[in-house]
């Protein structure tokens, strides 16, 4: 039942607003303001109806002290005819609505029960708002692209089903967050999620992984081993880089999803396995069936429902919702750190192409957050190749606006570039050069060119050769 306070020092008002909502409402009448607040700090209130004129602290006193709160309940006004002005001050400071009094009884009750329609519909709109921007997530995905709405929409609709999964991507790009979302919102989420990683795997060693080995069955093997798939028995099997299997495996492989059983490396006994495979590369499993390197038998049997997961390149706007996600993240991690991007950093990570995905923009922003000692991430805070790729995107803009020609714009570049190759090597001009692919000679030359004087610290080296 809905709960309303009643605030006003006459008695008799509070007892009628008592019996008058008593059979929709739980009520709490009380005669003043600081009783009134001392019951929103003990239980939860739906509603307030405020007497504004009052002994001591007054209504508005009231209003003053709730806007200071969070999630403050809506207010109905008490009014005298006489305090109309009063009344108008409370509706400024937000109050919902009010009544004068004399009041009347039927026409308080339909702005009591309007008022919680209202409020139930806020919630609702903001329940389903919350929905929408939940889709930005999906387990630890996030994403906000129509590339990614895809991914999440194949995911819900293949969770509940056994069908076997293939997720491609370049690396980087979350396969795993895929597999381990694919895994949770089935109904084999409260089973194992067990991930093997056949690229980190000897070919020598995969077999008895998967499938486990007996006591004796080869040397070393000093007592038995469960493998990967009697340990996922009922729940999720990743496979993560599954191209990286050799032949002999991946004819193994095949029998195991075919017939649902394995025998252990040295057993005799076939072992039945309820196991759902969730597969995942970086290569392009269809051109290496074509080239004889991955059985078609094979890639048909893991690829009954493929996911193709964007590079970060492809889906640039969704790079500062996950910095953020990332931000938040690294300082809960770390108890401490930034709390915010520049402006000019976000627009940096955007311009930023990230070669390695979505676990390099994880990691440039954990980096940050160790090393920033303030309270925002500048852009000199980001890895060198974020702000020199940035610089370069900033220089090739000005340049199709017609603000810089090209000879300037060239210049600018190749000063930057040597600034930074000085600075790295602490002045010495050699190991600059050579960070640069040239001549100790062809960079003298430059720097005079760009107007950069000798670094300070440089070593008194002989010339080079042309």
């Amino acid at each position: 039942m809905p709960h309303v306070l009643v605030v006003d020092d006459e008695p008799g008002v509070r007892e009628s607003l008592r019996m008058l909502l008593k059979d929709e409402f739980d009520v709490t009448p009380v005669g003043d303001v600081d009783a009134a607040l001392a019951v929103l700090d003990e239980r939860a209130v739906d509603a307030v109806l405020l007497d504004l004129v009052m002994p001591g602290r007054t209504g508005i006193d009231f209003l003053r002290e709730l806007a200071e709160r969070n999630d403050t309940p809506p207010v109905i006004v008490l009014s005298a005819t006489r305090a109309v002005a009063t009344a108008v001050e409370a509706m400024k400071l937000g109050a919902a609505d009010f009544v004068t009094k004399p009041f009347d009884v039927d026409a308080l009750r339909i702005k009591v029960r309007k008022l919680f329609e209202h409020r139930a519909l806020e919630q609702e709109v903001v329940r389903l708002r919350d929905a929408v921007a939940g889709r930005t997530r999906l387990g630890r995905l996030i994403g906000q692209s129509e590339a990614m709405r895809a991914v999440f929409r194949t995911i819900e609709r293949v969770a509940a089903s056994r069908a076997n999964v293939l997720i491609s991507g370049e690396s980087g790009t979350g396969k795993e967050l895929v597999a381990r979302a694919i895994h949770d919102l089935g109904p084999r989420r409260d089973e194992r999620f067990v991930v093997v990683n056949c690229a980190a795997i000897p070919a020598t060693l995969m077999e008895s992984e998967l499938f486990g080995h007996e006591k004796g069955a080869f040397t070393d093997a000093s007592m038995r081993h469960v493998g990967k798939f009697e340990t996922a028995h009922g729940g999720t099997l990743f496979l993560d880089e599954i191209g990286e299997m050799t032949p002999a495996m991946q004819a193994k492989l095949l029998r195991a999803l075919q017939e649902r059983t394995i025998e252990r490396l040295g057993g005799a006994q076939s072992i039945a396995v309820d196991v759902r495979v969730v597969a995942a590369t970086n290569r392009d499993l269809e051109r290496e069936v074509a080239q004889g390197r991955f059985r078609s038998d094979l890639f048909y049997r893991i690829h009954v429902v493929p996911i193709a997961l964007p590079a970060l390149r492809e889906r640039r706007e969704d790079v500062r919702l996950l910095a953020e996600a990332f931000l938040t993240r690294a300082r809960d991690e770390a108890g401490r750190g930034p709390r915010r991007f520049e402006p000019e950093t976000l627009i940096a990570l955007e311009r930023y192409t990230w070669p390695g995905n979505v676990r390099e923009l994880e990691n440039a922003i954990e980096r940050a957050v160790t090393l920033t000692e303030g309270d925002t991430i500048a852009p000199t805070d980001l890895p060198d190749e974020v702000q020199i790729a940035s610089r370069t995107e900033s220089l090739r803009d000005e340049v199709r606006a017609g603000r810089v020609d090209l000879e300037s714009a060239v210049l600018r570049f190749e000063s930057e570039l040597i600034r930074e190759a000085l600075e790295r090597s602490k002045g010495n001009q050699t190991r600059a050069s050579e960070q640069l692919g040239i001549t100790r000679r062809l960079l003298k030359l430059k720097m005079d060119r760009c107007g950069i004087g000798a670094a300070a610290g440089e070593e008194a080296a002989p010339s080079e050769p042309d």
